[in-house]
C-alpha cells in the first residue's frame, strides 16, 4: 500500500470510531463501546502483512481490526445499533464482533482471552497444514494476566504460528502500565519464553508492517511465535463515558500531534494535502452511507432468540 492508501484505511476507522461515538451519544448504540482513535496505524500494517485464510483476534477495541481485515462496515454499525445484520445479527453488538468469513476471530470483553483463542487457531494451522497464521492483538494490561503467559508458553514450546501484537498505548484502562510492571518494554518478556520479541513505533503502519511481516514469515516457516510490541497513545478514553482524569493535563492534545493521520498531514506537501482532503470527504461520505444503509436494517425478530445458543 502507498501513503494515500495507508491513509484511507486509515481515516476509515478513525471516522467510523468518531461516528460511533457521535451515535452512542444519540442514544442509538446500546451498550458501552471501547474506541480505538489513535491506534489505527497498527491494524492496517499488521493488516497488509496478512493473506486471505490467516486468523485475526482481538480485545474488545477491535473495530479497526475488523475494518482492516475487511468486514462490513454498514454491517458493523447494524450490528452495534443491535439490529439483524449480515455480521452477528444483533447478538454482539460492540465488543463481541467476529466474522469467520473475513478470517476475523473476532473480540471478546475477558481481558487477555484472545490469546488463548488464538493459540487454538495457531494449533489448527499447524494440525492441518494449513499454511495458515494466527495473529492475536492485545493491550498492554493483557500481559500481567495469567492465561496469557500460558498459552504464549503453550505456543513457543510446540512452535505455533502465532503472532502477538501487544497495543501498548501507555495505560492498562486507568493505570499507567509503567507503574505495573518492572520491565522497560513489555516485548523483554519475550525471552522468558525463547522467542523474538520487538518494539515498534505503532504509529506508523509501515514499520508496523514491517514487523508484523518478519513475524509471520517466522511463523508461517515453522519457526514459532514471535511477540511484535506497538507504541502508541489513544486518543480518546479507555470506554465510552471514561472522562480521564487520570491523565495529566496536555497529555492528550500532545498525543494528537503524534498520531498516525496528525503526522502524515504534518509532512503533507500542498498537492499531497489536497489528495488526503480528497480522501477524508469519500471517506465521510461512505461511513454517512454506511450508517444510513445499517438504519434500514429491522432489528432481530424476537422469537429468534434462543438461536445459536448451546446448552
Amino acid at each position: 500500500m502507498g501513503l494515500p492508501d495507508d491513509y484511507r484505511a486509515m481515516a476509515r476507522i478513525r471516522r467510523f470510531e468518531e461516528r460511533l461515538a457521535a451515535l452512542k451519544d444519540d442514544g442509538e448504540i446500546p451498550g458501552s463501546i471501547h474506541l480505538c482513535n489513535g491506534q489505527e496505524a497498527i491494524p492496517v500494517g499488521a493488516a497488509r502483512a496478512l493473506r486471505d485464510g490467516d486468523h485475526v483476534t482481538a480485545t474488545y477495541r477491535g473495530h479497526g481490526w475488523a475494518l482492516a481485515r475487511g468486514v462490513d462496515m454498514t454491517g458493523l454499525f447494524a450490528e452495534m445499533m443491535g439490529r439483524d445484520s449480515s455480521v452477528n445479527g444483533g447478538r454482539s453488538a460492540s465488543p463481541y464482533l467476529s466474522d469467520p468469513g473475513r478470517w476475523f476471530v473476532g473480540e471478546n470483553s475477558i481481558v487477555g482471552a484472545g490469546v488463548p483463542i488464538a493459540t487454538g487457531a495457531a494449533l489448527t494451522a499447524q494440525r492441518t497444514g494449513s499454511g495458515a497464521v494466527s495473529v492475536v492483538s492485545i493491550g498492554d494490561g493483557a500481559m500481567n494476566q495469567g492465561n496469557v503467559h500460558e498459552a504464549i508458553n503453550l505456543a513457543a514450546v510446540l512452535d505455533l504460528p502465532l503472532v502477538l501484537v501487544v497495543e501498548n498505548n501507555v495505560y492498562s484502562e486507568m493505570s499507567r502500565i509503567s507503574d505495573m510492571v518492572r520491565v522497560r518494554q513489555l516485548a523483554e518478556r519475550a525471552a522468558g519464553y525463547g522467542i523474538p520479541g520487538r518494539v515498534v513505533d505503532g504509529n506508523d503502519p509501515d514499520t508496523v508492517a514491517e514487523a508484523v511481516a518478519e513475524a509471520v514469515t517466522r511463523a508461517r516457516e515453522g519457526a514459532g511465535p514471535s511477540i511484535v510490541e506497538a507504541m502508541t497513545e489513544r486518543l480518546v478514553g479507555h470506554y465510552s463515558g471514561d472522562v480521564q482524569h487520570y491523565r495529566p493535563a496536555g497529555e492528550i492534545a500532545a498525543a494528537r500531534e503524534r498520531e498516525p493521520l496528525a503526522r502524515i498531514r504534518a509532512a503533507a506537501d500542498a498537492e499531497l494535502t489536497a489528495r488526503l482532503d480528497a480522501v477524508d470527504a469519500e471517506v465521510a461520505a461512505e461511513v454517512e452511507a454506511a450508517v444510513t444503509a445499517a438504519r434500514e436494517v429491522p432489528y432481530p425478530d424476537p422469537a429468534t432468540a434462543k438461536e445459536h445458543v448451546y446448552v
